[in-house]
């Protein structure tokens, strides 16, 4: 039961943001910023933010070159570039909020990798480079499969190797671990564990209902607007939104003697990505292999992709090298009928910073920021 003291004083806010991640803290420190004596409040349903942004690769990505020609399959032209732009935009946000020595930002590009099936891909490099040209100010692709050996990897399948010149990477947990010291400096409220169970609009603001075991009742929180933000668990509060999960399976070898590679690196439309991470190789994807079972809010592993990441990783990316795996985990993205993400208005008082489409790192910051705008 509530007293009169937490009814009185504890329940109202200008601003309520649901979920703690990229995107929801992003928007309440913009928020604060405009708009310094605004009351916000952050709910997470979890302890931790339980999505995609404290289980990605740490990639600050603009898309490798299979994966933007699959983007222009399904996409005009126009809104490629636009989500390229929002892509740059969000990245040069991120490094200002954050700086780069915080999030150990690094900016040196990514790599490739081009096997048989995607070699027609080469054929449109220069036409791709043209296209993006005006948003990037340069070349986006460059030809590097004279590395391909000093990289170890398997030239059997390796057939070229495309070096993307403005691709960079960034340590996950610290970018986060910032990101929620500055929104708390700010003054904002951030309560975990906090799952709700429906929304109420009224005329003058929203109601965000959420049970409490202990006290048997629900507690009532209120606010004049409301941003929703938990990507791809927004489908069982909104459920009329276009929004399908994709669950992204990951796995972390034990350090490898004698490594030979840094960097970030892709393969076949983005489906896959690894990186070098203190000696060690962080390797995920392979939603692919199984869509429909990916398409999932469970955090469960897919034994089938998980095998299939080992085979490659022995195989393709570490032929020469024995490897041990040291950990595993999944995390859950939001995808639709197109890579576009959804930021708008809702209704009356309700704003969507949602389907981030696997990009949540590198757009983050600018969906915030527009979403503040909206609200504040």
């Amino acid at each position: 039961m509530l007293s009169y003291w937490e009814k009185q004083s504890l329940l109202e806010y200008d601003h309520i943001i649901l979920g703690s991640g990229i995107v929801g803290l992003s928007t309440a420190i913009s928020i604060k910023e405009k708009s310094p004596g605004a009351r916000v409040l952050v709910l997470e349903r979890e302890i931790l933010p339980t999505g995609a942004s404290t289980k990605n690769a740490g990639f600050a990505c603009i898309g490798s070159l299979t994966e933007i020609l699959s983007d222009l399959k399904t996409m005009p032209a126009a809104e490629v570039l636009a989500l390229l732009a929002l892509r740059q935009k969000g990245l040069r946000m991120l490094r200002q909020r954050i700086g780069d020595h915080n999030m150990e930002y690094q900016e040196k590009g990514s790599y490739e990798l081009i096997g048989t099936a995607q070699l027609p891909a080469l054929e449109q490099l220069d036409l791709v480079n043209e296209l993006l040209y005006p948003v990037l100010g340069g070349k986006a692709y460059t030809m590097a499969s004279e590395k391909i050996a000093a990289f170890g990897f398997n030239t059997a399948y390796t057939q070229a190797l495309v070096q993307n010149n403005y691709e960079g990477e960034l340590h996950t947990g610290k970018m986060m671990r910032t990101l929620i010291d500055i929104a708390i400096d700010k003054g904002v409220e951030i309560k975990t564990g906090c799952t709700v169970s429906h929304i109420e609009e009224l005329q003058t603001g929203v109601n965000v209902v959420v049970p409490v075991g202990m006290l048997q009742e629900e507690v009532v929180f209120t606010c004049h607007h409301l941003a929703v933000c938990t990507n791809a668990f927004t489908q069982k509060l909104l459920p009329e939104l276009d929004i399908a999960p994709g669950r992204g399976q990951v796995l972390l070898t034990e350090p490898v003697r004698g490594l030979p590679f840094t960097g970030v690196f892709h393969m076949d439309e983005g489906y896959y990505y690894f990186r070098e991470l203190e000696g060690r190789v962080l390797f995920g994807g392979g939603r692919n292999l199984d869509f429909s079972g990916e398409t999932t809010t469970t955090f469960e592993f897919n034994y089938l992709i998980q095998q299939e990441l080992e085979e490659k990783l022995r195989t393709i990316i570490l032929p020469h090298h024995p490897f041990k795996i040291a950990d595993r985990w999944v995390g859950i993205m939001a995808f639709g009928a197109t890579r576009e993400p959804i930021i708008r208005q809702h209704s009356r008082n309700i704003y969507l910073g949602v389907r981030m489409g696997g990009m949540g790192v590198a757009i983050g910051t600018a969906v915030g920021a527009q979403l503040a705008g909206m609200m504040a």
